[in-house]
């Protein structure tokens, strides 16, 4: 079993590049595969490995980039859910695009997993996922509103467009880990909204603290990696990636007629074009080829 880490800290970072010349070898060296994004705003990323390594991972991140202190959220996968491990340089660490929004200087009040319940529970509150529309179709909290959205980048404008007769509302946001509701309820704050709320730790912390039995979550929360989709207690579910669109393909998905195993699902067979299929195809083959040879092939196409 691999211990899986999510973590972020916006924190202002002189030198990113120095930084990253500095993590690769170490974060290398202790064989834990996965991404590490760094920007003058901070760190964000995912990592896997066997436990004590992660831990140690996680050490030099905070100790190299200077951190007070890492936001971590842990989980276990069967499967190294990472091919690599790469260390990137960003502008941002979560990209918002060009629009007010420093998390390192105003963002929205923190709601704790043990009282979001209650919290969204009141009438007088707007919820709002301020995750993308192929994250809301796998799952979301009862009654939260979906900005349909393809990219967060397209988050600000929806704001401007749709809620600027709510800035004396109540608003809370969630996503996925809480990043993304940093920069959101920051954005939002300084746009004028004066009472914006988010989840602390996101789902994630959510699904790990907040009992089945107890829950205002429906379905599986997706997760940028091997294992597709987690539930409560940050479990594997059965879910898997179209490799011809890219999109989360549930298990009655993968049962339709429109499924094809990497090549085409539900949501994308109607748009790929046969020599698009056709190449898929051709890439599936391999895949499968190289792992009845016992090969480690890079499959379908990485997201």
């Amino acid at each position: 079993m691999f211990k899986v880490a999510a973590f972020y800290r916006f924190h202002r970072l002189a030198d990113p590049p120095a930084i990253r010349e500095r993590l690769i070898p170490v974060l290398r060296s202790l064989g834990t595969k996965g991404s590490v994004l760094l920007a003058h705003e901070g760190v964000n990323g995912t990592i896997a490995g066997i436990s004590e390594t992660v831990e140690k991972a996680l050490d030099a991140i905070e100790k190299h980039c200077g951190l007070p202190a890492l936001d971590r959220k842990y989980s276990e996968s069967q499967h190294l859910p990472f091919l690599r491990m790469k260390v990137r340089l960003k502008k941002e660490i979560v990209t918002i695009g060009d629009v007010p929004a420093d998390p390192n200087e105003v963002v929205g009040e923190y709601v704790e997993p043990r009282d979001w319940n209650a919290f969204i529970s009141n009438p007088d509150v707007i919820l709002i996922d301020a995750r993308n529309e192929y994250e809301f179709r796998v799952s979301t909290f009862t009654d939260a509103i979906d900005h349909g959205t393809e990219s967060f980048s397209e988050f600000p404008d929806w704001v401007r467009k749709n809620l600027g007769s709510l800035k004396g509302k109540k608003i809370a946001t969630f996503c996925t880990g809480g990043i993304r509701c940093e920069k959101a309820t920051s954005f939002m704050r300084l746009e004028g909204f004066e009472s914006v709320y988010h989840l602390k730790g996101g789902i994630l912390k959510y699904l790990e603290e907040i009992p089945a039995n107890e829950t205002r979550w429906q379905g599986g929360c997706f997760v940028f990696d091997g294992r597709v989709a987690v539930g409560h207690g940050l479990k594997p579910l059965d879910f898997s990636i179209c490799h011809g669109c890219l999109m989360p393909v549930s298990a009655d998905d993968r049962r339709s007629p429109l499924y094809d195993e990497g090549v085409c699902c539900p949501a994308c067979a109607s748009s790929l074009t046969e020599t698009q299929k056709s190449s898929n195809r051709e890439r599936q083959k391999q895949y499968e080829l190289a792992t009845a040879r016992g090969k480690r092939h890079l499959g379908p196409r990485e997201g």
